[in-house]
């Protein structure tokens, strides 16, 4: 039986479920869904519930290793000597490159505090704003996409709001995979009645499940969502379905956008050859959203992670306020975000470009409140975005990289590209649990802390900042937030906290968002959300009541531009990618744990007929190549997806799906277009020629 217990916080997904782990001593006998936890309120999913074991599995790397080169062994040192290996080396390449020569990339899966000290460190001791994070590649265009059309790069409401909507709008999500708990209180509202709108080129469960059936699916083809959203946005201001009265009061720009979207070529008529969408259906949803005194927007990656992933943000945004559904109870815009602090690393001035509480660096009077702090001129000037570091690396530019707890080597896309960029520098620090893929190609490994061995904070998905408390001590000796201080301090410009309560004291002194909040307010309430402030001493549930965070609602006219991907004759399916309930991320906690009985290996699936065609039954191994690269896995014949588009899952690197993804992105913020790859399927031993000898013609087809 358990002698104590310790409440603390899910690392996995962005729902931020807060658990109870039961200890015999050291030892940590389970995790218990908490049921005072605001995001879960007592409710689990396998992944929280079961998959802890990784935090005590062999392959963790407890001591700091060093080599010269990458084709070199290992060698374990202790902490002094890894932090002045990582310190002299940077400060070297600076030397010998310049100041911009180096940078850092940090993660979604550390606390708050340990996100924080990271971009300190770039721009006070490295002296540049080279810092970057993975919510590059996944929600990047949400931070943008909001702030353009609300003014705040975050979601607009608490979990609790779903069960006051009447209708839900689900795009490019898959909640009960990927979101689970979240998604089970979705489930609940629905069963009471509320109407459900799934827009996805997948059938996913809650098309139709027991007890659960959506009024409408909507099934796009991979790459038209801005088409679809324009075309809802038709119906609802050419049929006389606007709010007029909270468009009045609350927005600005409507004309423009509304004269936009009228347009015959936004009916759904005009664009059901693009979308596939049938237009009755199309108009039949939009009617179903707009007619609902409450209608909710929830989406994800099937969203950000498109070359118009921004213009789809901002295109939801758009529809939200057309009907006047922001600004209340069981309504807005709500990013289902991917990893555990994701939203978290965004607040935290993880982004070239910004400050905590995403504050632009060319602005002279939040700088000046850094500087004053900091001790420390600080430049105006964003740095490099991650494909910028990449690009920078090859041509010779960018030297050294320290990334914290991010398997680029695998999550990232087109990873020829990334693994040429990693093999190209003198200098790649990974800050870890495991000897990752990206490890292969580091010179210095310092050994990470686990979730249940971090004191901090995480934010979820509905901006809840919730405390992460340390089960027991870190097994590296060091907690993550030190060794940055270790190197920043080593590097010559001193960093030092007693404990990451001063830290979040500090964040709490430059971050208006964050103002109120400290751990005596987190324990007294358990969690909050923010904005918390003296305007809002307890948080803010629900965003934009009354006002807008700019002040008026923006509309911004979403133009379709069709990605330069597209099917050829070579290439001639659509290749996009999801999660599954069992597995997270890249599978490197996951897969260390009883949860890889679920889920022993990536499927391909392939519609019955696009199989038929190619001679692939079920189980059999298939070659997936793209213009960029090839992989090879087992094929699912499944009809879930249409014919000509196929679909997995990237949860193990023996599969490396990324391998074949491609180096378009996001127009405005370079988020990959991992939902976007025209792709071949076949038998293995029946390919024919090479992805070099392919990529020329299909480049010059897809392009002209």
């Amino acid at each position: 039986m358990p002698t104590r217990s310790v409440v603390t916080t899910c690392a996995y997904c962005g729902v931020g479920c807060s658990f109870k782990a039961e200890l015999r001593g050291d030892e940590l006998v389970r995790m218990v869904p908490y049921k005072d936890g605001g995001a879960n309120e007592g409710h689990s999913c396998v992944k929280g519930r079961f998959a802890f074991g990784y935090a005590t599995h062999p392959d963790r790397v407890l001591k700091p290793m060093v080599r010269e080169k990458t084709t070199d062994p290992w060698r374990e040192v202790e902490w002094d000597e890894a932090i002045a290996t990582v310190a002299t080396r940077m400060r070297d390449i600076q030397q010998r490159h310049g100041p911009g020569s180096i940078g850092a990339i940090s993660s979604s899966r550390c606390t708050n505090e340990e996100v924080y000290v990271l971009q300190k460190m770039v721009r006070a001791a490295f002296g540049n704003n080279n810092v970057d994070t993975c919510a590059r590649v996944c929600h990047s265009p949400t931070g943008y996409g909001l702030k353009q059309t609300f003014g705040e790069s975050a979601g607009t409401q608490d979990f609790r709001s779903v069960a006051r909507a009447d209708v839900i709008m689900v795009i490019g999500a898959n909640p009960t995979d990927a979101h689970p708990v979240f998604a089970s209180r979705m489930k609940r509202r629905l069963r009471e009645g509320a109407g459900l709108i799934v827009i996805d080129p997948r059938r996913i469960d809650l098309v139709r499940s027991p007890h659960v059936e959506a009024a409408h699916h909507l099934q796009l083809r991979p790459s038209t969502n801005v088409a679809v959203i324009n075309a809802l946005a038709h119906v609802v201001v050419t049929e006389g379905l606007t709010d007029k009265s909270f468009v009045a009061a609350r927005c600005e720009g409507f004309e423009e956008w509304a004269e936009f979207v009228a347009r015959p070529d936004n009916s759904p008529e005009a664009t059901e050859p693009l979308t596939g969408v049938p237009a009755a259906e199309l108009r039949a949803a939009a009617r179903l959203y707009a007619q609902a005194p409450n209608g909710a927007i929830y989406y994800g990656l099937g969203v950000t992670e498109h070359s118009q992933g921004s213009t789809m943000v901002m295109g939801m945004a758009n529809l939200a306020m057309a009907c006047g559904n922001v600004g209340r109870e069981g309504v807005g815009v709500n990013p289902m975000r991917g990893q555990n602090n994701v939203q978290g690393s965004c607040d935290m001035g993880s982004f070239p470009h910004e400050f905590t509480g995403y504050r632009h660096v060319a602005d002279d009077a939040v700088r000046t409140v850094f500087e004053n702090l900091w001790g420390r001129e600080l430049l105006p000037e964003p740095g490099l975005r991650i494909p910028n570091m990449f690009d920078a690396a090859i041509d010779g530019d960018f030297r050294g990289l320290f990334v914290q707890g991010e398997d680029i080597a695998q999550s990232d896309p087109n990873l020829h590209h990334v693994t040429a960029a990693l093999a190209s520098m003198e200098l790649v620090v990974v800050q870890d649990l495991f000897l990752n893929e990206t490890a292969k190609f580091a010179h210095v490994l310092l050994p990470g802390a686990s979730f249940l061995e971090k004191d901090g904070t995480f934010t979820n998905a509905e901006r809840r900042v919730n405390r992460v408390r340390a089960v027991m001590p870190p097994k590296t000796g060091k907690h993550e937030w030190q060794i940055i201080c270790d190197i920043a301090t080593a590097m010559g410009y001193p960093m030092a906290y007693d404990h990451p309560r001063q830290i979040m004291e500090e964040i709490a002194q430059v971050t208006p968002t964050f103002a109120g909040v400290s751990y005596e307010l987190l324990d007294k309430l358990g969690s909050v959300q923010w904005p918390c402030n003296t305007e809002a001493p307890e948080g803010t549930p629900t965003m934009h009541v009354g006002d807008f965070t700019r002040g008026k609602g923006r509309f911004v006219v979403t133009a379709y531009i069709p990605t330069d991907e597209r099917t050829t004759s070579r290439f001639p399916l659509i290749l996009t990618t999801g999660r599954i309930l069992s597995q997270y991320n890249v599978g490197a906690q996951t897969r260390r744990t009883g949860n890889v009985a679920w889920h022993a290996e990536d499927l391909l699936e392939v519609h019955p007929h696009d199989a038929e065609v190619r001679g692939i039954n079920d189980g059999d191994t298939v070659r997936l190549t793209s213009r960029v690269g090839e992989t090879t896995l087992r094929a699912s014949v499944s009809d879930r997806m249409p014919p000509g588009v196929v679909y997995t899952t990237f949860h193990h690197p023996v599969t490396g799906a990324n391998v074949v993804t491609t180096e378009i992105s996001d127009w405005a913020t370079n988020c990959p277009e991992y939902k976007v790859t025209a792709v071949q399927v076949g038998l293995v031993g029946t390919h024919r020629g090479t992805t070099a000898e392919a990529v020329e013609d299909d480049l010059l087809t897809v392009r002209d």
